[in-house]
């Protein structure tokens, strides 16, 4: 049967054909005829599966299983084996394009007129290196003179060793300084005092001392809970961790004449920061706290809101050390502090009227 006849009927209504008249007509079509069938498909039908979609590639029959490492290896010979591509043209070097020259720089005419004669230059003629180089320090010509000229020549010091404009500068001798004496309070006399309320112990100072252990440490905060004469504790740089911060709420909640309490540059998480200022607001008697230089610098966003919240709502605080990361707390925490310091200023000045 010839082809055009089959697309004639293949054209026909759907209804004018039964399931049996159309097996009927597609058993006497070839095979090649099926397949021109089949591939009178659109490429660009999504709704088709694509083994309908693409027309295949090779009639020939498989060969056997995929093999990588066979595959690899008769691509690597069959490279090896092929000649390479003869070229037509043989290769020579050549420039293609203007080739660049950069511009010639107009000269500039430079016409000498006479000198203009000023009262300064016989001044200037007569003047010795150190007055020059003096003259150049006031003007502020830093591209004349080196450092070490500089700064002689402003502090009117001797600049004759420096070599004039053509001296080089040299490393002026480091003045060393004698190092920062060690802390030398004693901190078991100072647990005994605290433990035994002392009256004369008002400031207890034990910063930078490495040595005071954990136990030492939780000691001195918990002699607060009984102690009513200590107003100031410092405890900066001792490696407190949040193991000994964890004692100092409960302190705090106890104790009502502390004033002034230093954690500085230790090693005291946001956390115990938190449960501290809850333990301040309760009794609303401490003044200064100094927190700044923890180990873990960055508190987060959460804890640096909660710290917010426990500020705005004490009335005590004057001084608060610490670095907050993002500005809103930042500059809220700033002027709760200045809020608590103007209030005080209006009561002191309320007190000294009425007294008056």
């Amino acid at each position: 049967m010839a082809l055009d006849s089959v697309h004639l009927k293949a054209t026909k209504e759907v209804e004018d054909f039964d399931l049996d008249d159309i097996d009927k007509l597609l058993s006497q079509l070839t095979t090649e005829e099926i397949e021109e069938l089949n591939g009178d498909f659109d490429p660009d039908n999504s709704f088709l599966p694509p083994s309908q979609r693409m027309k295949p590639q090779t009639t020939k029959d498989p060969t056997g299983p995929y093999k990588r490492e066979k595959l690899l290896a008769f691509l690597e010979k069959k490279a090896k084996e092929e000649k390479d591509w003869e070229q037509v043209k043989p290769y020579v070097k050549e420039t293609r394009g203007k080739i660049y020259k950069p511009k010639e720089e107009p000269k500039v005419e430079v016409h000498e007129d006479e000198a203009i004669q000023t009262e300064w230059d016989d001044i200037l003629a007569g003047a010795s290196e150190e007055e020059l180089v003096d003259l150049a320090a006031v003007l502020g010509f830093h591209g004349m003179l080196n450092q070490t000229q500089y700064y002689a020549s402003l502090e009117s010091e001797d600049i004759s060793h420096t070599g004039g404009f053509t001296g080089t500068a040299k490393a002026q001798v480091l003045k060393l300084v004698p190092a920062e004496p060690p802390n030398p309070t004693d901190v078991e006399e100072s647990i005994k005092k605290i433990q035994a309320n002392d009256a004369k112990l008002k400031s207890l100072n034990l910063n930078n001392i490495k040595n005071i252990s954990y136990e030492r440490q939780i000691e001195v905060i918990e002699g607060l809970k009984s102690n009513t004469c200590l107003e100031t504790l410092e405890m900066a740089n001792v490696a407190m961790t949040d193991r000994v911060a964890s004692v100092v709420p409960d302190a705090l909640r106890a104790n009502k004449t502390l004033k002034v309490l230093s954690l500085e540059s230790n090693f005291i998480g946001g956390d115990c920061l938190v449960e501290i200022l809850k333990a301040i607001n309760e009794n609303q008697t401490l003044q200064e706290l100094r927190f700044a230089n923890q180990k873990p610098e960055a508190l987060g966003n959460k804890v640096e809101m909660k710290v917010l919240k426990m500020i705005e709502a004490n009335t005590s605080l004057l001084k608060f050390g610490i670095h907050f990361e993002f500005p809103e707390p930042r500059v809220r925490v700033h002027d709760k502090i200045q809020n608590n310091n103007d209030e005080l200023r209006k009561k002191r000045l309320g007190d000294d009227k009425s007294s008056s």
